[in-house]
């Protein structure tokens, strides 16, 4: 990302659905706004924390680790998100929907007119487990990239989801209708509140 524009991290829409969700605040001055960034930016690292931004009825995001390890930190390349969705899980993910961080793009820039942060992720195996099927209802050619920016004095989050496409390649007749029906649910708008309930939280001020 050559610039301060999240736009350069989502990757061209080609196939299948898309998602689109932002919210933002505008603030009195300059530091506020650039405070009111850092304190998005740190939300968003904190991948163990989203349920309580999202709300009770949303997924549960577990941050592991390349090793399959549950860790408390920040978000890092490399790391995976585990993720316990409201509806039967896969047998591939042993249970669980799985992402893996592709990409983190830190352009913070307190002095200046723009700044952005953004983390990609993309339907992945379970790390550590031997058969390396993909264990989520998205085939692996899609990306969801969470992103705040400052521009000026607004400040907004967003989810971008690209060439969203159920996973029907999945091994077993219980996975392929399962990552079907889930898919589709998302696909006309399903997680729709759990993401907007996401991009808020990252942004209120008093959470």
């Amino acid at each position: 990302m050559d610039t301060q524009n999240i736009d350069d991290i989502i990757p061209e829409q080609q196939t299948g659905g898309k998602t689109d969700i932002d919210y933002s605040e505008t603030c009195k001055t300059v530091l506020d706004a650039v405070n009111l960034f850092v304190l998005a930016k740190d939300r968003l690292q904190d991948v163990n924390n989203w349920h309580n931004l999202c709300g009770p009825a949303s997924a549960v995001f577990k941050l592991i680790d390349s090793n399959g390890v549950s860790v408390q930190r920040n978000a890092q390349r490399g790391d995976h998100f585990r993720i316990n969705i409201p509806a039967p899980g896969t047998t591939a993910g042993d249970g669980y929907d799985w992402v893996k961080i592709e990409e983190i793009e830190d352009k913070s820039n307190p002095e200046g007119e723009e700044e952005a942060f953004a983390i990609q992720v993309r339907p992945t195996a379970e790390p550590g487990k031997e058969a390396q099927n993909v264990a989520h209802f998205f085939k692996d050619f899609a990306t969801s990239s969470f992103a705040v920016q400052r521009k000026g004095l607004t400040v907004t989050a967003s989810v971008h989801g690209r060439n969203e496409v159920p996973n029907t390649d999945a091994d077993g007749i219980l996975d392929k209708a399962r990552n079907t029906l889930v898919a589709i649910g998302a696909l006309i708008g399903f997680s729709n509140p759990q993401w907007k309930s996401l991009v808020k939280g990252l942004l209120e001020k008093s959470s």
